[in-house]
């Protein structure tokens, strides 16, 4: 009765070809939950494949994989490869003070009347959601096309388009098709924003993490970044600022559609992108 999910790391070369052989067994075993992780790879970190020049996957790599096992269960793709086991600070730890007996031996005071109410709160926002996607969808219906692209998303949650392009610090790659905006996986990028003031270094460490995207969303974006986006071939978007993710992705992408329908641009596929290696930290892990 317990739900279980399994980590597999992918390896190009070494495991990514058997790790589809691998997902139908964890499925077959009663897996609930199958997430494949690019390996992190950088020297520095001291490890075996590190050393020994062993690469991680492209983006492109390890997407295309968790493809090719998605039919088998369900994949996760919002992996951060956090830190989700440690308590404190950074080179503080905390875990002797959360241990099992002194977890169950405190007091806990639960309001199970606030709880209920951030629930019903959320289940509205989740309504909103689904069917504010419905009718975008309902607008691809009769659109003939094998165009699939992808899309990176500045977002701070609520599956709202309302992050400004120089703060995020990562971005939600979707893939879009005729059959809808599909959320694939996150993006860690370096902060274009430091003190007030792009930093172009920055700027192309984030280009080469959504290279193989056709769009960025954002909530606001500077003239400077918008102008290196566009020469990158990746198209800035601010219209739908503080609007649904996919439904405004869904609406960009039937637009798409029409100017590769009607000769006002011709579609392009994009190149790979790179993965940012190392797991996701923040001042508190």
């Amino acid at each position: 009765g317990i739900l279980c999910k399994v980590n597999s790391v992918m390896i190009p070369g070494v495991n990514d070809q058997h790790l589809v052989e691998v997902n139908r067994a964890v499925k077959s075993r009663g897996a609930f939950l199958h997430n494949i992780m690019p390996l992190i790879s950088a020297p520095e970190h001291g490890t075996v494949f590190g050393l020994t020049g062993q690469r991680g996957p492209t983006a492109q790599e390890l997407k295309a994989l968790q493809d090719s096992c998605e039919g088998e269960m369900n994949m996760m793709r919002h992996c951060r490869q956090c830190r989700a086991d440690a308590v404190g600070l950074l080179g503080e730890d905390r875990s002797e003070e959360f241990t099992t007996d002194k977890i169950m031996a405190m007091e806990v005071n639960y309001d199970l009347e606030g709880r209920k109410a951030y629930q019903a709160v959320v289940e509205q926002e989740r309504v909103a959601k689904v069917e504010a996607k419905k009718e975008e969808v309902a607008t691809l219906k009769n659109i003939a096309s094998d165009i699939k692209i992808l899309a990176a998303v500045a977002t701070k949650g609520s599956g709202l388009i309302n992050e400004h392009f120089g703060h995020a610090k990562e971005f939600q790659i979707y893939e879009l098709s005729t059959s809808g905006a599909k959320f694939v996986g996150h993006r860690r990028v370096d902060l274009y924003c430091q003190g007030g003031f792009g930093d172009e270094d920055s700027l192309e460490t984030v280009i080469r993490a959504i290279n193989d995207c056709h769009a960025v969303f954002v909530a606001k974006i500077g003239g400077c970044p918008k102008s290196d986006l566009i020469k990158a071939g990746i198209e800035p978007v601010d219209e739908f600022a503080h609007e649904f993710i996919e439904k405004s992705a869904i609406a960009w992408f039937k637009a798409y559609l029409e100017k590769v329908e009607s000769g006002e641009i011709a579609h392009t596929i994009r190149g790979d992108a790179e993965i940012r290696q190392g797991a996701f930290s923040s001042e508190h892990a």
